[in-house]
């Protein structure tokens, strides 16, 4: 069963430095347990500054980065090396600055190339490319990632799986998004069983527009309705909040606050 648990923090630049450390520290981790780790990133505000705080963090060098696998929970269908893309704002915020391994980077497919105009074909992609990487004696068609990072979004969202889109009822670990209600409407999304894959899944949330979404996540809501309440991890489900985020919360909640 997973362990769940709620850290809340300051505010949104405390939450991305003490995010940026526990990544740090669990990878490291993993590492010197099995010689490998992985981690899947998120988008958003938050999840690109969280990136930029592992960048500038001295510890970071404690993990060798050449032996990471790095994938993505969600990307906007765009073309490749766009602003908005999840994956250029993770390279320019981290990913450029540290020796990863480029054969162990699994950015999403673009929108040119191969996949132009065919995100459906650029889904499947992703999913054989998860299954590939998978071990063969797995009960999951994707790894069991060391850590899989998710955003929310004020309406309860979590990577590109919005509330009451038929994706959130979809088995198949990668899938295409059409009409999503955020620009760009199209995007390339993990599903729920994909996400609770996860040995840990983080829910790291900034933001007082987003209280209404953690409450009702974190109260057993339906996750047709607020996805973020069926994100949950193999082993640990941590929600990383700052006190915006966290303030209509009741207390407890196994709930820890940090200065």
């Amino acid at each position: 069963m997973s362990n769940h648990s709620v850290v809340v923090h300051h505010d949104a630049e405390v939450l991305a430095e003490a995010a940026a450390a526990r990544l740090i520290t669990r990878l490291a981790d993993a590492q010197a347990a099995r010689g490998q780790a992985s981690v899947v990133l998120t988008g958003g505000r938050i999840g690109t500054a969280m990136l930029a705080s592992v960048r500038r963090s001295p510890a970071h060098s404690a993990v060798d980065w050449s032996t990471v696998d790095i994938w993505w929970g969600d990307e906007r269908f765009l073309g490749r090396g766009d602003a908005e893309r999840n994956e250029t704002q993770a390279r320019e915020a981290l990913l450029d600055h540290i020796p990863v391994d480029e054969s162990r980077v699994h950015p999403m497919p673009a929108d040119d190339g191969e996949f132009a105009g065919d995100p459906e074909g650029a889904a499947e992609w992703y999913a054989a490319e998860l299954a590939a990487a998978t071990a063969a004696n797995a009960d999951a068609e994707v790894p069991e990632f060391d850590v899989l990072m998710l955003g929310v979004g004020p309406d309860g969202h979590v990577a590109s799986l919005f509330p009451e889109f038929p994706s959130l009822d979809d088995e198949r670990p990668a899938v295409a998004v059409h009409g999503a209600p955020k620009p760009p409407p199209t995007r390339l999304t993990l599903t729920l069983p994909a996400i609770r894959s996860a040995a840990e899944v983080w829910l790291v949330v900034s933001g007082e527009d987003k209280a209404p979404a953690v409450q009702m996540a974190m109260s057993g809501a339906d996750p047709t309705q607020i996805p973020a309440a069926g994100a949950q991890g193999r082993h640990a489900t941590r929600w990383l909040l700052d006190e915006a985020a966290a303030s209509k919360l009741p207390p407890g909640l196994n709930r820890r606050t940090t200065p």
